[in-house]
């Protein structure tokens, strides 16, 4: 019986662990931003999510959570906030909406297939709940943050698309095709490198 408890507690031991280094890892990746070319330069692209799966694929979708849980925590103690917490609540959510679909699905059964399975149903929930949170809470929360009314947004996005006329389509054509985008790349990086790396993760 302490001998089961004893691996049980060594076992919970590693799995805190991989989560304190993968979580480590996301966060220096986050710091590293770039924009897009079809998108304002305030929304910018990071790999942060990269770990964040790779975790997520090894120790499933709770653990997943968690590494992003603790990836916002540390990336605000480092750099603060200007929302009052809001907008890295809102980016906890975006990022589990990524992370989590495509972990339960992969849980399942853990396949080549599911694991693409996983990365599309992950990347359209990224895009469904961001287009959302984006529209409903993080734009107008930024509005009053900055003191600019949301067409300001709206017109800085405008310079780089004409289509984009309102709040609207400023999700439609900026918001989602970067979502999807971040989506694709992330999940490819994901692909490419899991295999090699899931012996270390299960060690």
């Amino acid at each position: 019986m302490k001998s089961e408890m004893s691996l049980k507690q060594r076992s919970n031991t590693k799995v805190i662990a991989k989560v304190g280094v993968l979580a480590a890892v996301a966060t220096v990746l986050m710091l590293l931003e770039f924009p897009l070319w079809f998108a304002p330069n305030f929304y910018e692209l990071d790999f942060s999510e990269v770990p964040v799966l790779l975790g997520t694929f090894a120790l499933g979708p709770a653990a997943g959570a968690t590494i992003e849980l603790v990836k916002i925590l540390i990336n605000f103690v480092i750099n603060g906030t200007d929302t009052g917490g809001i907008g890295e609540f809102a980016n906890l959510l975006i990022g589990c909406s990524f992370v989590v679909p495509a972990g339960y699905i992969y849980k399942k059964h853990k396949s080549f297939k599911n694991a693409i399975l996983g990365l599309v149903a992950g990347t359209l929930s990224l895009t469904v709940i961001g287009a959302l949170l984006n529209y409903y809470l993080l734009l107008p929360v930024y509005s009053k943050v900055y003191g600019a009314p949301i067409q300001a947004f709206v017109d800085m996005a405008k310079a780089i698309n004409p289509a984009i006329t309102d709040l609207k389509t400023f999700i439609l054509y900026a918001v989602v095709p970067f979502n999807l985008f971040k989506g694709i790349v992330v999940s490819a990086m994901v692909m490419l490198i899991y295999k090699k790396l899931s012996p270390i993760l299960h060690r």
